[in-house]
Order: C-alpha cells, then sequence, then structure tokens
C-alpha cells in the first residue's frame, strides 16, 4: 500500500496506546487505571454546500475516521489539565476561573468550557492526553473535533441530556464569540452528529437534518494539495460580507429577503441586468443561490444512486467556486483535473474555505490506489508541492468508546 494511503490505526490499539500514555503522564490515572474513560470525535469532510451554511443554505458533510481521542480521568479538583500528544504541550485551567483568550491551542478548550457553563451545563474537572490521526493543515476541521470532544469530557456524567445538535450549537458559539472565528455551523454539527455510512444534508436556516447513505462500492478520498492555506482565514470573512452587502442590496426593493437563501436565479438575474447589485457581489450571490440548489440535486442524485449526476453537482460546484466566488487555486484546479482524468474517480471538486487546503473525490474501491499513483506521479510536477492522499470513511459523531 502507497505511503500516502497508510489507514489510520484500529480505534482499540489507539485506545490502548492513549490509557499507557495518560498513565505516564498522570499519577492519578496511575492510581486507578479502571477510571480512565475515552473520548474520540471525528473530523469531517464537506461533499457539497460550500460556503452556504453562513447565508442560511444546505451543505452536505460527513464526519470521518480520522478523529481526536482523549484518554481523561476524573479530578479532583475543579482544574482541567490537558497533555497534547503530538506536540508534547501541556495546557491546563481552573474551570471557577477561565482564562483570556491567549491565541494558543487551548483557547478552544477554554472557549468550550466557557460556552458550556455560559449554558447552564454542570462540568467536571480533569485530566487528560490528547491523541489525533487527523492529517495536520489538511482542513478537517480539527478544530470542531477539538470542541466537540473537549465537551463530552467536561460534561459531569448525570449532568443534563445534551442532544447532537444542542452540542454542536454550544460549540459553535465558542468557536465565534471566545475564538473569535466567525464559522457556521456545519463543521461542529457534522463532528456531533455523525453516521456511520452516511452523509448529513442540514438546511442551516430550519436546523432539520437527516442522513443519506453513500454508495458502499464507492470510497470518499481526500486529496491534500499540500498548498499553504494563508489567505483561507482573511479571505473566507471576506467572502463573508461580499455576501451580506449583497444581501442588504437586494433587500433594498424586497424587504422579505433577509439572507442569500431568500434570493432565486431570477431575482438574483433581474438585480444584476438593471445594475441594482454590484458585478462583483452579483457573482458572490450567484455561487452561493445556484450551490443551494446542487446540494439538493446531488442528495437526490445520490438517492437514486445516480453517480454521474452527483459528478455533475460536483463539477459544477468546483467551476463555480473557481468562477464566480473566486477562492479556487492553480493547486486545487489541478488536483481535480488530475482526479477527472482518472478512470474510476466519478466526481471531484475542492472541499472547504479554498485557496489551498483539500479536494474531496468519489472513486471506486477498485481505483483508490490509480488515484493515488496519478497523483504521486503528476501533481508535484504541475505545482511543486507535496500532496497526501488518503480514503475516509462516513463515521459516527462525537462520543466516548466502550
Amino acid at each position: 500500500m502507497r505511503a500516502g494511503l497508510r489507514p489510520p490505526v484500529s480505534g482499540s490499539t489507539a485506545s490502548e496506546d492513549l490509557r499507557r500514555r495518560l498513565i505516564e503522564l498522570e499519577s492519578v490515572a496511575a492510581e486507578s487505571p479502571a477510571a480512565i474513560e475515552i473520548v474520540r470525535s471525528p473530523g469531517r469532510v464537506n461533499l457539497i454546500g460550500e460556503y452556504t451554511d453562513v447565508n442560511e443554505g444546505f451543505v452536505l458533510p460527513a464526519a470521518i475516521d480520522r478523529e481526536i481521542r482523549i484518554a481523561l480521568v476524573p479530578s479532583r479538583d475543579r482544574r482541567v489539565v490537558l497533555h497534547r500528544l503530538d506536540t508534547g504541550e501541556t495546557g491546563s485551567f481552573e474551570l471557577e476561573s477561565l482564562p483570556s483568550r491567549a491565541g494558543g491551542w487551548l483557547d478552544y478548550a477554554v472557549g468550550t468550557a466557557w460556552a458550556l457553563a455560559a449554558a447552564g451545563v454542570n462540568l467536571r474537572g480533569i485530566r487528560g492526553a490528547i491523541s489525533t490521526n487527523l492529517p495536520p493543515g489538511a482542513g478537517l476541521s480539527s478544530s470542531a473535533a477539538i470542541e466537540l470532544a473537549i465537551a463530552r469530557a467536561l460534561i459531569e456524567p448525570g449532568a443534563q441530556s445534551i442532544e447532537g445538535l444542542e452540542l454542536a450549537r454550544i460549540c459553535q458559539r465558542a468557536e465565534n464569540l471566545f475564538v473569535g472565528v466567525q464559522s457556521g455551523l456545519m463543521d461542529q454539527f457534522a463532528v456531533a452528529c455523525g453516521r456511520a455510512g452516511s452523509a448529513l444534508l442540514l438546511d442551516c436556516r430550519s436546523l432539520e437534518w437527516r442522513s443519506v447513505p453513500l454508495p458502499e462500492e464507492f470510497r470518499l478520498v481526500v486529496c491534500d494539495t499540500g498548498s499553504p492555506r494563508e489567505l483561507a482565514g482573511s479571505e473566507y470573512n471576506v467572502r463573508r460580507r461580499q455576501c451580506e452587502a449583497a444581501v442588504a442590496a437586494l433587500a433594498r426593493d424586497d424587504p422579505g429577503i433577509h439572507s442569500l437563501r431568500d434570493v432565486t436565479p431570477e431575482v438574483l438575474a433581474g438585480a444584476e441586468s438593471s445594475g441594482r447589485l454590484d458585478p462583483l457581489l452579483a457573482r458572490r450571490a450567484r455561487h452561493v443561490v445556484s450551490e443551494n440548489g446542487r446540494v439538493l440535486a446531488a442528495v437526490a442524485a445520490l438517492e437514486a444512486d445516480d453517480i454521474p449526476a452527483v459528478a455533475d453537482a460536483f463539477a459544477e460546484s468546483h467551476a463555480s467556486l473557481r468562477d464566480q466566488f473566486e477562492v479556487s487555486s492553480p493547486a486545487l484546479d489541478a488536483m481535480v483535473e488530475i482526479a477527472t482524468s482518472t478512470p474510476g474517480v466519478e466526481a471531484a471538486r475542492m472541499t472547504g474555505a479554498g485557496f489551498g487546503g483539500c479536494t474531496i473525490n468519489l472513486v471506486r474501491s477498485d481505483a483508490v490506489d490509480r488515484l493515488a499513483a496519478r497523483v504521486e506521479r503528476d501533481y508535484p510536477g504541475r505545482t511543486g508541492l507535496s500532496p497526501r492522499v488518503f480514503p475516509v470513511t462516513a463515521a459516527d459523531g462525537a462520543g466516548f468508546v466502550a
């Protein structure tokens, strides 16, 4: 098997290794090894529906079998101590006096504790060791994964039951209001509510959702461009403001328009042709309006086992993100072109905020190695970058490991 296709370590092996490390790091774990608990929290990939979650639209993400795990023991105090095994860092804080945002990885844990406490949830102190097999910098939402892992770990056993969608919203508030990243709900939702073997169709306005089974004869394959994503954060916020400006311009003639979810292609075309909407804003709005339709078309195609229609939706989505929303990159375009020219790859598109990061590919099971070989052969010469290719499987959402 190619280096880029090494599978994640099995869950039982990962858990036992993590238990041993916690016992080495924390005497309380060594004293009571039977009290050790394991939380797993998956990453996510978005099949289709880019920049629609922040515009009250539709998305189709899936939790994946790359994840963060925390081995923990409840502490005798109200203190949280966390050891990151991938970096060797240790962070700690007191639940009774949460620190301010410091700009590091611990903010996600502190922010989650803050949001849970603000929601009236009873919390416990813990000593924990954190491991991950989420590839760094791949855009698979490690931030949402750590938030949901911390949330599950900190909630006092016997406290009020919190279902996945509610917990996702609490963790989104942590990221928006404490960490300061203005993300939509999709990442936390997928991590919290994932279903093995299925993607999740979420209506980001009503928050209604349902699972969409994925075809068993296909694999989801993530291709990481290896391209730095320096612009992703700043340009993400620029695109959000442009969408908001488009809504404000359109609402001057129709006060019933509150988000791009309320805009039809006909309304958008009329506003553009009459000059009521700036051409740049029209392009941004056109992507979001059309992307909502593509999400629903892709869901219908998956449920009808119409793979060519799924491929069309993916191709149109990538073209729109490249030409209308302008968040693709030469590296992403090259990766999609290589994938779509590979026999057995049925659909490919960029996924995530763009400006680097990953593509998502729907690949026949017997073509996964072929895709990896093509990428390894052709991509570095076209881009000068080192790619990573790894298949993923749709997985269950965050929770405790039995």
